[in-house]
């Protein structure tokens, strides 16, 4: 599509500012159909305003995945085309920034409310640049298949986000000495009332390990609405659950939090691997937590064609939990033998960490693997390690290209 054309269209439905308030124009324009690389893949290609053209999943609630392709534009994933994972249908459709409140309550000293304001002026800000990821990215390439949405590898993506951390906030409340975990609300809300708000908690020390942030900026810009507007969590090195969006409210709790979406959902099995066999109940969980290691190609196509001999430079993330990628190998013949790619710019511990390979092919059909290894020797499953839900899929990634004499390729 012309860029220019769909930015000019994208701005005719973009967020509407009401009087003082910030409103969303709910409701998403269909382009066309793309095909995902696994069985009933079929997924309309959408445009919601303030977003480029995302593959869609759901539209209630909007759960919209990033086309790949995208992510071969630099290791910052810009902000219309950032991924978009909601629970509840219920989500804000306007916001008054002026009346805006974040409240921090519970087993506190001084339980606060905090306006946009309060929080720009009396605290230091800070920036990060991070990988959010949901749980359930790449659940689609489960073998054998899943419950829950079936995902291709785009529901991530990699910012900068620029705020204050949780720790200057929850020392400004003073925290009492019986404060165990912190939990988090946003402005979404269920459809029925028997559904639970989404909430989540973090453990007291985590909370305030000076990295967790309270982010209202996104690549040097106002959070995108349906990314959290005006308020998120970023939770550096683990998994989107944790990252509440249009975060109004905070509370500190004496006891271990019960809520549903901890003490029932986003659960991993509780052993070495995170997995059991296909099909099986694992007999205990625990809450989901850090990312793992993964490497992916990003500027090649799975079944492309290519000119036998000549050298093409492969392209791809790598990225993990914090610990920092240290390698990438890649693989030309199916994992038989593996070479180091070169690694790009360092952005940070918690950041994607682009790569580049140069290959040479001989005529043929090829597999190609990329596999990513951290600062603690941690490194990808050739085959995915297998839960009921159908998180943490890090398998090595396998691409397949043909290689034909020039001339040949069709």
């Amino acid at each position: 599509m012309d860029r220019r054309a769909l930015l000019r269209s994208a701005g005719a439905a973009a967020l509407a500012a009401l009087g003082g308030t910030r409103g969303f124009a709910a409701g998403a324009v269909p382009e066309e159909k793309v095909e995902m690389p696994f069985a009933n893949g079929e997924r309309p290609l959408v445009r919601y305003p303030g977003k480029r053209p995302l593959i869609q999943l759901t539209a209630r609630p909007p759960q919209l995945e990033t086309p790949f392709a995208v992510f071969d534009e630099g290791p910052l994933t810009p902000n219309d085309a950032f991924f978009v994972r909601y629970h509840l249908s219920g989500i804000p459709l306007s916001i008054d920034p002026d009346a805006f409140r974040l409240t921090v309550q519970g087993e506190v000293e001084r339980p606060l409310s905090l306006s946009l304001s309060d929080l720009g002026q009396g605290f230091e800000p800070c920036e990060i640049v991070a990988v959010n990821q949901c749980s359930g990215n790449s659940r689609g390439l489960f073998e054998s298949r899943v419950a829950g949405g079936q995902l291709g590898h785009g529901a991530m993506g990699n910012a900068r986000w620029r705020g204050v951390t949780l720790k200057s906030v929850l020392d400004a409340a003073g925290v009492k000495p019986g404060g165990r975990q912190v939990t988090f609300r946003g402005l979404d809300r269920p459809a029925l009332a028997e559904t639970p708000v989404f909430e989540k908690a973090l453990d007291i020390d985590h909370a305030r390990d000076g990295e967790v942030m309270l982010a209202w900026s996104m690549n040097g810009e106002d959070l995108p609405w349906l990314n959290g507007y005006p308020l998120r969590l970023v939770v550096p090195g683990h998994y989107g659950t944790y990252w509440v969006k249009h975060l109004n409210e905070i509370t500190v709790i004496p006891d271990a939090f019960e809520g549903y979406w901890m003490a029932k959902a986003y659960r991993v099995p509780d052993n070495h691997c995170g997995c059991v066999a296909p099909g099986n109940v694992p007999p205990r969980t625990v809450p989901i937590g850090r990312l793992n290691v993964r490497s992916l190609f990003t500027n090649a196509i799975d079944g492309a064609e290519i000119e036998a001999g000549r050298p093409e430079v492969l392209r791809g993330v790598a990225f993990d939990g914090g610990y920092g990628v240290t390698d990438v190998l890649v693989s030309t013949d199916s994992g038989l033998s593996w070479r180091a790619a070169k690694l790009g710019a360092d952005l940070g511990r918690y950041s994607f960490r682009p790569w580049s390979i140069e290959v040479a092919l001989p005529p043929g059909a090829h597999e190609l693997k990329a596999r990513a290894i951290n600062r603690i020797g941690e490194t990808q499953p050739m085959t995915a390690l297998w839960n009921p839900s159908g998180y943490r899929y890090n398998a090595v990634e396998t691409l397949r290209l043909v290689a034909r004499a020039e001339g040949a390729r069709r």
